[in-house]
């Protein structure tokens, strides 16, 4: 049977462009396995531990820095329920914001439908914006909690004031809401609304969003593939020759 190849820290490491301190720093981090040492003190990995960085780096774009750590050690320690918890938490949070996205889009008719132009230059208390949108002021204060409406307050006395921006924000909430949109969904398009400068660069905005989810979920089909590279190695036996 030929004899397994031998690498050295810095073979480890310009496969990913690493210095060999990183990926010393990987194995005392304890996601990557324990090297084998040589007669004279030096150490020496094999396969598997080039397939462990190839899935840690994978991981790591995947889901994070941190879930990728949990994810390695577990898989190194024999723990894969706990490394599987950690990626089905990934894989659930990509399916919140695909559908956090999905919900936005939909929205993104409603806010290029022709609207009044918000008409006051000068902020309004709550109850003059509540009575120009037909509402009450428990309802604004209510859109508040929820993160839809952010009004500014009075130094003095503390009153809410309405931008400008504030307005066209609760004309957008209004609309949405008369459209049978629950708040959370409302808050959701207005953050991205105000994120993206305005209702009218919403649209680039969730491009960019939808390649950052898809750049994601074929990074976690890369880290998948990787992992499962790993798994398939036997477990390395020596964890140090004397």
């Amino acid at each position: 049977m030929p004899k397994s190849q031998s690498y050295r820290p810095v073979d480890l490491a310009r496969r990913h462009g690493l210095s060999a301190q990183a990926i010393r720093n990987y194995e005392n981090d304890g996601v990557i396995p324990p090297a084998r040492r040589t007669a004279s003190g030096y150490r020496a990995y094999g396969e598997r531990h080039l397939a462990a960085v190839d899935a840690f780096l994978a991981l790591v774009s995947a889901y994070g820095h941190g879930p990728a750590a949990v994810i390695m050690r577990a898989v190194l320690r024999g723990d894969p329920d706990t490394a599987f918890a950690a990626i089905d938490t990934g894989h659930v949070g990509l399916s919140r914001d695909r559908e956090t996205l999905e919900a936005v889009e939909a929205t993104a008719g409603l806010l290029e439908a022709p609207r009044p132009p918000a008409r006051a230059e000068r902020p309004l208390p709550v109850g003059a914006l509540a009575h120009r949108l037909g509402v009450t002021p428990a309802t604004l204060r209510k859109w508040e909690e929820a993160g839809i409406l952010v009004p500014a307050r009075d130094r003095a006395t503390q009153q809410r004031l309405y931008s400008p921006d504030d307005i066209r924000d609760a004309d957008l909430a209004h609309l949405l809401r008369r459209g049978g949109y629950g708040l959370p969904h409302i808050a959701t398009v207005l953050q991205q609304v105000r994120a993206a400068g305005g209702a009218e660069s919403l649209a680039a905005s969730l491009t960019e969003w939808r390649a950052r989810l898809t750049a994601r979920g074929r990074a976690m089909l890369t880290a998948a593939a990787r992992l499962a590279d790993l798994l398939a190695l036997p477990a390395d036996p020596a964890r140090s020759a004397p």
